[in-house]
């Protein structure tokens, strides 16, 4: 009943709205440098999983002023940041994006080895010496995926991590910016 009062007292506010749909391990980085643009987080409630119950991405809701200083450039400088956020979501799916797909690759190929293996042996006669020629490199298109998979991830994880510090850097001096604005 007094926040009520409070607001009455100082005059009507009109407040525009946003949502976001963020991945959970960015919540932090938004709910943190939205702020620097003139967004609060709303109460209502501030923090949801998304609809998807099984989803990685949070709901992020925030409300700001209507009439807010520097309006035009702080919507300019959001949209900056808006799109760092984007580039770090890209650059962390390609961590592991490709190691996945020639790990997949690899292990079909070996299941093709594997299924020609199976026809060699249950043949009218067993073909024994093609089973063999057949078997060994099926087995280990099973068991390299594992192998190849980490060893290209770690590759990815050296190469990216420069450019993910850089992204940070960037969306820092944005916020920077925004921070200014708001004096």
């Amino acid at each position: 009943m007094k926040e009520m009062s409070d607001r009455i007292n100082q005059g009507f506010v009109g407040y525009e709205y946003r949502e976001i749909s963020v991945p959970e391990y960015l919540s932090s980085l938004c709910a943190d440098s939205y702020p620097y643009f003139g967004w609060r987080l709303d109460g209502n409630p501030a923090q949801s999983k998304n609809r998807h119950s099984k989803s990685p991405y949070v709901d992020l809701r925030f409300k700001r002023d209507r009439k807010i200083m520097n309006k035009t450039e702080l919507t300019r400088l959001q949209r900056n940041f808006d799109g760092c956020v984007d580039q770090l979501e890209a650059l962390e799916k390609a961590k592991t994006f490709m190691p996945f797909v020639i790990a997949v690759i690899v292990g079909l190929i070996g299941t093709v080895f594997m299924a020609l293996s199976t026809f060699a042996i249950t043949a009218d006669p067993p073909h024994v010496v093609v089973y063999v020629a057949f078997a060994v490199p099926g087995i280990t298109g099973w068991i390299l995926p594992f192998f190849i998979y980490r060893k290209m991830v770690l590759e990815k994880i050296k190469k990216l991590t420069p450019l993910i510090e850089q992204k940070y850097d960037e969306i820092y001096e944005i916020c920077e910016k925004g921070s200014g604005l708001l004096k």
